[in-house]
């Protein structure tokens, strides 16, 4: 194993982190190559600075006219010059305030700076690199969203494992403490993934059921089980009924218990309405973690990305800073979620007062999406048949569960979408 390697496990030795690692969580590193070279020549070399494969002129990166004309505001150190591996320092810091100000729990509390990753979607590929492996299995919610099981299974060759999202028309606490529970009896640990709003169903726990998970997970850490818990945040905020937990749970778990480590996956791509940016953060929480061992971890983290991606890109960075720092960007982002909540309400209003024997709702409140359990497991040949002969497109999850994106679904459009929806899965 790389000496830098056997120097951060050192560091963090003893914590629940090295408790949950994989075996390529344990292997990885951080070079001391090109670019950590380069950035103690940023610091350092006064004269000329030869280190980092970019073209500078008089000790600016040069930028093409074609490129430069149409971001006109940003100059050539905010386009076309490579990041940090770990993101811009200014966006990880205005990050880590806006999530304690989204957050107000998390306050005085000691946490991560975020890392910023190319979208969400690589939070949890490096988390998976880092967590997950042939005996560490992930733990998710039935029905999910399909690339968890992608990156578990495909990616890492580790079990996926899932327990009822619903049962009763509620939130099933039983089921989720009952499986997170089987896990840490077998492996010693569990990792549980918790997205909310959730994707497919759109739902999100009440303040009762929120508290009921982090007591779960608390049960389980006094047990002496080592407990991951990764919050997907991808669509936070998106809340539409009033006793919705309106905090994320890392709030909550972040100093939990020192058999606890909880990573919080988030970003401006849904909740900031900039989804082709690619701009995702990793943060990390935990109560026993020392400064000095959030640096290890964020360093394992680094060595994911430059051993993947390298760094992430410059310009959605840059636009994703100036959006946050405009004072005009949360009264945007009000008027686009009235938007959503409009259209949650016409969703919500046709399904209380419309019903079907082979349609259920499944329990949602926030965020882009519903979902329907379709009886007889016939939900991609509705699917089909939608798209086919009413030019309707929606998502089957599995056979037995219909998702509807209403974000994507102008407001005047929904009664005769949902109509639709209804009238061919009766005539099936």
């Amino acid at each position: 194993m790389n000496p830098l390697a056997l120097e951060l496990n050192e560091t963090l030795k003893g914590s629940v982190v090295e408790a949950l690692f994989s075996d390529m969580g344990k292997r990885l590193y951080f070079p001391n190559g090109i670019i950590s070279q380069g950035g103690e020549a940023a610091k350092d070399a006064y004269f000329a600075n030869g280190t980092i494969g970019m073209a500078v002129a008089g000790g600016t990166p040069i930028e093409l006219d074609s490129y430069k004309k149409n971001m006109p505001s940003l100059n050539s150190r905010e386009t076309v010059a490579y990041a940090k591996t770990a993101g811009s320092p200014d966006i990880r810091a205005l990050w880590k305030e806006k999530i304690i100000e989204k957050n107000p729990n998390l306050k005085g509390k000691n946490f991560s700076l975020p890392v910023l990753v190319p979208g969400l979607t690589a939070v949890l590929s490096y988390v998976a690199d880092l967590f997950i492996d042939a005996d560490k299995p992930l733990l998710a919610a039935d029905p999910c969203w399909d690339n968890y099981e992608l990156i578990t299974c495909a990616r890492r060759g580790a079990d996926f494992h899932q327990f009822k999202c619903f049962e009763n028309g509620k939130f099933n606490l039983a089921g989720l403490e009952a499986a997170m529970k089987a896990d840490a009896d077998k492996y010693g640990s569990v990792r549980v993934l918790l997205n909310f709003p959730q994707n497919p169903s759109g739902y999100s726990p009440t303040k009762d059921e929120a508290k009921a998970i982090v007591a779960i997970v608390r049960r389980l850490a006094e047990a002496g089980k080592k407990v991951l818990v990764l919050s997907d945040d991808a669509y936070f905020g998106l809340n539409y009924e009033d006793d919705i937990e309106p905090q994320s749970l890392f709030a909550y778990m972040a100093d939990l218990h020192e058999n606890v480590l909880a990573i919080k996956a988030d970003g401006p791509t849904k909740e900031d309405f900039a989804w082709g940016f690619r701009t995702g953060f990793i943060t990390f929480g935990s109560k026993a973690l020392t400064d000095e061992q959030y640096t290890a971890l964020t360093t394992k983290f680094m060595g994911a990305i430059r051993s993947s991606v390298s760094c992430s890109a410059t310009p959605s960075q840059s636009l994703v800073l100036k959006a946050l720092q405009d004072p005009a960007h949360e009264a945007q982002k009000k008027e686009l979620r009235k938007m959503l909540q409009a259209r949650y309400d016409a969703v919500r209003k046709f399904v209380n007062t419309h019903k079907s024997s082979k349609l259920t709702a499944l329990p949602f409140n926030s965020g882009y999406f519903m979902s329907f359990h379709v009886e007889g497991g016939i939900a991609e040949d509705l699917r089909k048949k939608l798209l086919k002969d009413k030019g309707i497109g929606v998502i089957q999850i599995d056979p037995y569960t219909l998702r509807v994106a209403f974000s994507s679904i102008d407001e005047e459009k929904i009664e005769e979408v949902y109509s639709q929806i209804y009238d061919v899965a009766e005539e099936m």
